[in-house]
């Protein structure tokens, strides 16, 4: 079986002692492909230097996390798009609204969201999309784009049915990780619901571990614990889960 985990911050720094370790480690568990979401200005340089020493595996996106929008967030934008013209990204990403700790920027992050979204359409990228508390205002957004073929992922997916068919309605994939594993998390009835079909995986690494390690750093080799969570709620074969989730991110990314 081969996986990629398709949101991984490997470059950070919970990382720096044993990276090597850990990227090897998931290579030997058949995760052929690490993809990697920016965060703001500052992390652009330690993610595209991971990427340079594993050429093949680790994969960079370029975007301003929610949670980044400060009041210089718009001169980080302008940074961001240069850095995006000098590199190949392979999607506009961590981007979104996220209002669990504070709503008092929502204005600004929404601003954010809409002029990355049009930039990773004017760029031909797919986007990966944070929603924590806040998919009216990130469905809202997406709407405006409506008809340009934006595609992209709920990163982290947690919403409800509704939401679920909502985004694949407008075409995006829905990235599941760890949580899918919590007990009452929910999920699990909500991708019961809405089917496989459109399902990634993901760790978010080094957040978000799934159990038994929930509590503890994440890393890409637990894609496989995901991967068989799903494939026991869906009764499929953990080849078959597998491969429809490789076929889709595949498609999703335009990897070959």
């Amino acid at each position: 079986m081969q996986f990629v985990d398709t949101h991984t911050h490997i470059y950070l720094p919970e990382f720096d002692d044993d990276r090597e370790e850990v990227i090897k480690k998931a290579v030997g568990n058949g995760i052929c492909m690490l993809l990697m979401p920016n965060i703001d200005i500052e992390s652009v340089g330690p993610m595209l230097a991971v990427a340079d020493l594993y050429p093949g595996v680790c994969y960079p996106m370029i975007g301003l996390h929610p949670t980044s929008v400060g009041d210089d967030y718009l001169d980080q934008l302008k940074a961001i798009e240069r850095i995006s013209g000098q590199r190949r990204f392979i999607a506009v990403g961590e981007i979104g609204i996220d209002l669990y700790h504070d709503k008092s920027r929502l204005k600004e992050q929404m601003s954010a969201f809409r002029r990355q979204v049009a930039f990773a359409i004017s760029s031909g990228l797919p986007v990966a999309v944070h929603a924590r508390d806040s998919f009216p205002e990130v469905f809202s957004v997406l709407e405006e784009f409506s008809g340009t073929g934006l595609k992209g992922v709920f990163h982290a997916f947690s919403g409800n049915a509704g939401d679920a068919r909502r985004a694949v309605k407008m075409g995006f994939m829905l990235g599941i990780g760890g949580i899918v594993t919590f007990k009452n998390s929910g999920l699990d009835s909500v991708l019961l619901e809405t089917g496989p079909d459109n399902i990634i995986l993901e760790t978010d690494s080094p957040y978000l571990a799934p159990s038994p390690y929930r509590g503890k750093r994440n890393e890409s080799s637990y894609i496989c614990i995901i991967n068989r969570r799903l494939a026991g709620l869906f009764g499929r074969s953990e080849e078959e889960m597998a491969s429809l989730a490789m076929g889709n991110t595949r498609r999703l990314f335009n990897l070959l």
